[in-house]
């Protein structure tokens, strides 16, 4: 497996959200431009970190019209 260079566009997908709700990113890269972040497991201190860290610049993040979409494989609760 090859890892998508910074800067690249990510490919087109629809995942669910915590609800089960259908989010599709082309409904955001339309709009605006978008971060995406991975984290394998939700709750963990690693994890954690990461999301408070993204959590943290989000006034920077807002001030650029950013918007940050954080991707997991955890379960739908």
């Amino acid at each position: 497996m090859s890892f998508p260079k910074l800067g690249n566009l990510a490919p087109a997908f629809t995942l669910p959200n915590q609800r089960g709700e259908p989010v599709a990113l082309k409904d955001f890269r339309d709009r605006h431009p978008v971060v995406l972040y991975f984290y394998p497991k939700a709750m963990t201190p690693g994890c954690t970190v990461q999301a408070c860290g993204i959590r943290d610049r989000r006034a920077a993040f807002a001030e650029l019209g950013v918007v940050v979409l954080g991707v997991s494989p955890d379960p739908v609760a």
